[in-house]
């Protein structure tokens, strides 16, 4: 085993104990000392590797806490609809696309955005069959809450106006009751059940070739919050020795009982690829109008959203994970669905606790609200009692700017409060919701920090007193990612006995104006003591 000094470089190792140093030795996996440059030799001795990193500065490989790998790498395959500006721009990419497939085959993609469209328009069944009549076409929202869907998969899919909406779903009718082409939240799974099939391409070979992007953005480590299909092509890239990142792999509600039945459970297995939480849907979207909210939308007195999992459904499903030693990992968005989660979770804690040994079910299990976007004030102390982690997507503020000042102006919400929450002692570990928005870390780490969009709007942020400061931005890429996946004494920090999981760039983060710190670019990405990618 080759050791091997990293040297000549300015390393932020977010270890209160010695936060920066200038190189770190490297044996196997591991690295083995922190510190200047002549410490690190001497400890590695005359037949160590040295890498000059040329001033550089250095920073812990980036845990992205909330992605759809599949998604994302299915996406970059097919028609993306984000940045049109109307639903004309929006089909005319979609013929385009449509004209270049083979025959036979069915049009996937989608991330519209109706409300950035010039005339806010929801499409239909007989827009898509415009430009798209002779195949199957899914085309899911930029919230992934909501799929466009053309009259040939409809009648795939079995749905017309005879077909009753699912619990949790809505198919949206015209004023005959026919089906119009929306599927929102559960009427669409069927759908994405598709979308998730061999139909949509070669999975392992889809990641294989599209995860040295995320490596080229400085990701080390990944939550993924796809399905067994996803979990099913990482095992492949394990077995093959070609899977180059870390993965913490979420279970779908879906699969739970198979999961129970096999003996998983939250934390098993090794340093690349780990099960985690079960995903539980609780409401939808913003931008669908389906997440759950206290008071209803505006315009709409009858829509407080949709609860896709019900109360007593998401409290039964808690503690049959947790009795099975699965943590949960339930998606929330509106302040409701928020409320919902936390009381379930205080029910189980209450109930677990009055069991023999129930009170190390409670500390071991480290059970997640998935957005965490909206909450009422009174649940951000709640939510750090109860020792819930946050997992939240700082781009999400950013990007919702003009939604939440147009639809929840004047409610008395804590809306991406990660500020607030960090403050009254909760985990607040980041991600980026990709492909919902892009999984480069340093877009989710100038959101934390100015709460601004790219164009640096509004002047001094939304809700400026949620802002970040680098340091917390920056730990809730890393440290809080390795809290979340049980790996905090593995990964999250560069000291002794960590894993060698780092990533290099050529201007220092902690240097830089907060605006610039959105179009950092990474130069070399290391993953256990070996470069896996570099510019």
């Amino acid at each position: 085993m080759t050791d091997t000094v990293f040297e000549n470089a300015r390393i932020h190792t977010l270890d209160p104990a010695r936060p920066r140093a200038e190189a770190m030795l490297v044996s196997g996996e591991r690295i083995v000392a922190v510190g200047d440059r002549d410490e690190c030799r001497d400890r590695a001795g005359g037949g160590a590797r040295r890498v000059d990193l040329g001033g550089m500065a250095v920073l812990p490989g980036m845990i992205d806490s909330h992605i759809h790998s599949a998604l994302y790498v299915r996406g970059l395959e097919q028609v993306d609809l984000r940045g049109t500006t109307s639903l004309d721009e929006a089909l005319a990419r979609i013929g385009r696309h449509a004209a270049a497939l083979p025959a036979g085959a069915w049009l996937f993609g989608g991330r519209w955005d109706c409300h950035k469209w010039t005339h806010p328009v929801q499409p239909t069944r007989a827009d898509l069959d415009r430009v798209c009549p002779d195949r199957p076409a899914l085309l899911p929202s930029i919230d992934g809450h909501t799929t466009w869907v053309n009259t040939a998969a409809l009648r795939w899919l079995g749905i017309d106006a005879a077909t009753a909406d699912p619990i949790g779903g809505q198919i949206a009718r015209d004023e005959r009751g026919e089906p119009t082409g929306i599927l929102r939240e559960a009427a669409g799974d069927a759908a994405y059940d598709i979308l998730r099939s061999s139909i949509a391409g070669d999975l392992v070979a889809q990641l294989r070739t599209h995860l040295p992007r995320l490596l080229s953005v400085g990701l080390t480590s990944i939550h993924d919050l796809d399905g067994q299909d996803c979990r099913a092509a990482y095992e492949t890239l394990y077995a093959r020795g070609e899977l180059p990142l870390r993965v913490h792999k979420t279970i779908p509600a879906t699969s739970l009982d198979e999961a129970i039945k096999l003996g998983w459970a939250t934390g098993d297995g090794d340093r690349w690829l780990r099960t985690g939480p079960v995903k539980i849907f609780t409401d939808g979207a913003l931008g669908s109008h389906t997440c759950l909210m206290s008071e209803p939308y505006d315009g709409e007195p009858d829509n407080h959203g949709i609860a896709v999992t019900p109360a007593e459904e998401f409290e039964h499903l808690v503690a049959k994970a947790a009795g099975a030693g699965i943590a949960v990992a339930a998606h929330a968005i509106g302040d409701a669905a928020n409320a919902m989660v936390l009381r379930a979770y205080e029910r189980w804690q209450d109930s677990a606790r009055s069991q023999p040994a129930g009170a190390g079910a409670v500390r071991r299990l480290r059970h997640r609200i998935e957005h965490t976007q909206h909450l009422r004030p009174q649940d951000v102390p709640l939510l750090a009692r109860l020792g819930v982690t946050a997992s939240m997507q700082p781009t999400h503020c950013t990007s919702d700017i003009p939604l939440t000042s147009r639809m929840l102006a004047g409610r008395d919400l804590a809306s991406y409060a990660w500020r607030s929450l960090l403050d009254a002692g909760a985990t607040v570990t980041f991600g980026s919701d990709a492909p919902v928005e892009d999984p480069d870390p340093f877009h989710g780490i100038h959101a934390a920090v100015t709460r601004q969009q790219p164009d640096g709007t509004p002047p001094g942020g939304v809700d400026p007193h949620e802002r970040l400061d680098l340091d917390a931005a920056l730990r809730g890429f890393t440290v809080a990612g390795a809290y979340a996946s049980y790996e905090e004494h593995l990964k999250g920090r560069l000291s002794p006995g960590m894993l060698a999981d780092f990533i290099a760039l050529p201007v220092d983060p902690y240097q830089v104006e907060p605006a610039a710190l959105r179009d950092l670019a990474v130069a070399l990405t290391v993953v256990g003591g070996v470069v896996r990618w570099q510019r």
